[in-house]
This record gives C-alpha cells, sequence and structure tokens, in this order.
C-alpha cells in the first residue's frame, strides 16, 4: 500500500479531480497559492484533466496548446466545458472552455494519440548537478519579509506541493541582470498513485512555474517587485515520453525574445535518465509600469 501524501500534495490531487456534472461537463475549485488571481498552472492541469476524462484509453494525450482571456477568481469555482472535436483512426482532439461568472476565462485544445512505432531522437539533456547536490533556497529572513506586499509574503512564505532546486540560484528580490537562461529541478514533494492521466495534469500544473519569469533575466526584474506586472498569455505543452512527476525532473528554460511587454520563453523537461519527457513554451506580459498601484491591474486579462 502506498503511503498516504501529506495534505499540500493531496489537496492538489483533489484540486486536479473534476466533479462531473455531465458527460462533457466538468467543475473545478480554485485554490489561493499566494497569486493575486487563479494559478494559470491549476488552470491548465484542470482544463487537460476534463479532456482526459472524455478519451479512452490507450489514447494518451502528446500536446496541448492554451490561451488565457481573463484572471481567474480565486474564491470562485472554474466550469471547463469539453467539446469532442474528433475521434479519428489514430488521433483524438478535444476543446476545453473554462468558465468562470458567466464569461470565458481561458480555452485549449489537446490532442491524444496511442503509442506508435516510429523514428525517434532528442536533443541531450544539460550537464548540471545532481538535485542532491544543490541545496534547498534558503528562508527569506523574517525582517526582510515583512517588508515585502502581502500577495508576495503568502507566496513565500507557502509550502507548496512541489520542490524546486535552482542549479543556478537567482535573489528574486534583488534580480541581478543575467543571460535568460536556467535549470531548474523540481519534483511532487511525496510519491502518488501510477496514474499516467494524473502525472500528465501534475506537470501540466507544474510547467506554469519558472517559465515566464526567465524572459526577466536580461532586464534585472522580477515578479515579486510592485512595478513590475506579469500575466501569461499563452501556453503550450508537449508529452514525448512516460514520466513520473514525483521523481526529479529538470526543466531547462531560456527565453529567446521580449517585445511590445511580452516574453517569449521555451522549456525542455528531463527525467533523472537524461530522457526528454516534454516540452514547454509560454508568451507572456511584462510590464515595468510607474508605481505598485498601476501594477495592480492587469488589463491583458480584463
Amino acid at each position: 500500500m502506498s503511503p498516504t501524501p501529506e495534505p499540500v500534495v493531496s489537496e492538489l490531487i483533489e484540486l486536479l479531480s473534476l466533479e462531473r456534472l455531465e458527460d462533457n461537463l466538468f467543475r473545478g475549485q480554485s485554490r489561493d497559492i499566494g497569486t493575486k488571481y487563479v494559478f494559470g498552472g491549476q488552470v491548465l492541469g484542470q482544463a487537460l484533466s476534463a479532456a482526459q476524462a472524455t478519451v479512452e484509453a490507450p489514447r494518451r494525450a502528446h500536446s496541448l496548446h492554451a490561451y488565457f482571456l481573463r484572471a481567474g477568481n480565486i474564491e470562485a469555482p472554474i466550469v471547463y466545458e469539453v467539446d469532442r472535436t474528433r475521434d479519428g483512426g489514430s488521433f483524438s482532439v478535444r476543446r476545453v472552455t473554462a468558465i468562470q461568472h458567466g464569461r470565458v476565462v481561458f480555452f485549449c485544445a489537446a490532442s491524444f494519440q496511442a503509442e506508435e512505432e516510429g523514428a525517434e531522437h532528442q536533443l541531450s539533456m544539460p550537464e548540471v548537478p545532481q538535485p542532491e547536490d544543490i541545496e534547498p533556497a534558503p528562508a527569506v529572513p523574517a525582517e526582510v519579509m515583512a517588508t515585502l506586499p502581502i500577495k508576495v509574503q503568502r507566496w513565500l512564505s507557502r509550502r507548496g506541493p512541489f520542490e524546486f532546486r535552482h542549479v543556478y540560484p537567482r535573489d528574486e528580490l534583488n534580480p541581478p541582470k543575467r543571460p535568460p537562461f536556467q535549470q531548474v529541478w523540481f519534483r511532487l514533494s511525496e510519491p502518488v498513485g501510477d496514474s499516467p492521466e494524473l502525472h500528465r495534469a501534475l506537470l501540466a500544473y507544474a510547467s506554469d512555474f519558472q517559465l515566464l519569469g526567465t524572459a526577466t533575466y536580461p532586464h534585472g526584474i522580477s515578479y515579486y517587485q510592485p512595478n513590475v506586472q506579469m500575466a501569461s498569455l499563452d501556453h503550450a505543452l508537449w508529452f514525448h515520453r512516460p514520466f513520473r512527476a514525483d521523481d526529479w525532473l529538470l526543466y531547462s528554460i531560456d527565453s529567446p525574445s521580449a517585445t511590445s511587454s511580452r516574453g517569449l520563453a521555451r522549456g525542455q523537461i528531463f527525467d533523472r535518465q537524461g530522457r526528454l519527457i516534454a516540452s514547454t513554451s509560454q508568451e507572456g506580459l511584462i510590464r515595468v509600469v510607474p508605481d505598485a498601484v498601476a501594477a495592480s491591474a492587469v488589463p491583458a486579462k480584463d
């Protein structure tokens, strides 16, 4: 018998386990993890969970393409409507629309395919220290924490379901200017069951961490600064090979461009054996505004 996951992990699994209202209609709850609005990874994971619930084995998700349209309200549930767009001879496609307070806040398309033999290659994993050789990030000193905005305090003080080990840590409160690259080891903090669908939903959730922030590196800014406004605009995720979200995975991220207050970031996710198990990309709003009051609004999601 597998051990019972600790509360933060159990809460995440519950968050990704949607209530089925009708054949193609699901409802998911929201969680406050210290962000002003619903965390984008939550919506990604829940939307994928909804799509997966309408596709029969052995077809499994291999790609997801999403747009964030409006900010989600942390205090309210989100309804997911799945359109069974196509069930072909080899592929199935689902469109998922997320609705909150009667308005569409997000939509995505997900494609599914059964395992097939074919040509295979991949890029090599970067040579980096193993996660056991990297010290966990130190806690923010209490005297520094007290000077930060309340939303930043909530974010920094919570213990989330995923553990992160940065290969090249950056002080996010006083960020230096650096090239737009980073590598981060991450894993679910407790073992969970063997369901591939659960592990894909967990990876969708975790894939929204770290990604867009890489585009801020050359500019010496971060999400924690009160005059910096950031929001995900779109997100793409491709699943290449089987994996477990409760084993260490390496997120290797770069940002090839930032322009017009938008930053683009790309990620490759490897397992400990060096297999490329997933790829990601995301474009997001990155705007430096005159003051914290202006930064509190996110026009791109109004």
